[in-house]
């Protein structure tokens, strides 16, 4: 999309980026952010969340909103995670569709209008998905498993394309507005709110500062809490096998008391009973630790532990 139409009104939009480690690229990401916004829509603002980082990302924010009444920055307590930053940007956004995008310059600016052009052919959530991806094989392939855990709990089919750089209606906050769990995943509370999504290949820059806060392990671990923290498909996962293991426990007794009936003699052998054993306790250790993980979400959700804390919030926009 190079020119919006001109006989329709142009969107107002809210910008939001969580920042962790990334002083090197915040001021190329808001020029490069700030050109784009103001060609493609009448009213604009860029919310920095910046979640701890421990470079001089903080005072790069803090630059950028003395200079621009348009920059809303905020400042973290500690660490919460990139999720949680964004959920803080969404509850702090005012206009009428939000963007986020990653602080990396991964997640092209320019391609905004592209995301923005798809949702206005209906849908409620419109994903930038990366033509190909710059990752390594080990990354690509976390994201893979993270991707699919995101189809299971979130139940659309292109749960397979989510990605950081996504556009969607303000209004689909309001599905989750009283959501207090200290775990989030922003793409599983905006399908709380629709199933109207979308997705569509944008460019994907390489990383040319820095390095990426997504190892392999942290992407598994966001991977198994997507689907322990918001399904209950791994209990029926941990039923059905309890289910299978019992009807083969039942032809095992089967077989063995039909053999003491025609042979007269039960079933020898120390290695049959040692496996039996060992596929029933591995059964049961399974479920068990399954229900330990629901029953830990449950413990820590009437822990009310916070899902951010504010330490600093500057707003220089005017009103």
């Amino acid at each position: 999309m190079n020119e919006m139409d001109n006989n329709k009104q142009m969107p107002s939009i809210s910008a939001v980026v969580p920042v962790f480690n990334s002083e090197k690229t915040l001021q190329e990401l808001y020029s490069r952010l700030t050109k784009s916004l103001i060609t493609h829509c009448s009213d604009y603002e860029i919310i920095f969340i910046n979640d701890a980082s421990q470079d001089n990302s903080s005072n790069a924010i803090h630059s950028i909103a003395e200079n621009d009444e348009n920059v809303k920055c905020i400042d973290f307590n500690k660490n919460y995670g990139q999720h949680n930053a964004l959920l803080c940007g969404i509850r702090q956004a005012k206009y009428e569709f939000i963007v986020t995008l990653d602080d990396d310059l991964q997640n092209p600016p320019e391609e905004i209008p592209i995301l923005l052009e798809k949702l206005d052919q209906g849908y409620d959530v419109v994903y930038g998905y990366p033509k190909n991806e710059q990752h390594g094989l080990f990354r690509n392939l976390a994201s893979m498993l993270t991707k699919m855990a995101l189809k299971t709990t979130m139940g659309i089919s292109v749960a397979r394309h989510v990605s950081a750089f996504r556009v969607f209606r303000t209004e689909l906050r309001d599905s989750f507005s009283d959501y207090k769990g200290s775990f989030i995943s922003i793409d599983v509370l905006l399908s709380w709110g629709s199933s109207s999504f979308s997705a569509i290949p944008v460019n994907h820059e390489k990383r040319v500062k820095g390095k990426s806060n997504y190892t392999f392990r942290k992407l598994v671990r966001h991977a198994a809490n997507m689907v322990t923290g918001f399904s209950v498909l791994p209990l029926q996962i941990a039923s059905i096998i309890g289910f299978i293991l019992a009807i083969f426990g039942l032809f095992v007794l089967l077989y063995v008391a039909g053999r003491f009936l025609l042979e007269g003699s039960p079933v020898p052998g120390f290695p049959f009973i040692a496996s039996i054993i060992a596929i029933f306790s591995g059964a049961q250790l399974l479920a068990i630790g399954i229900i330990g993980e629901y029953l830990a979400r449950i413990h820590f959700r009437t822990m009310n532990k916070p899902q951010y804390v504010i330490k600093y919030q500057k707003e220089t926009y005017l009103e």
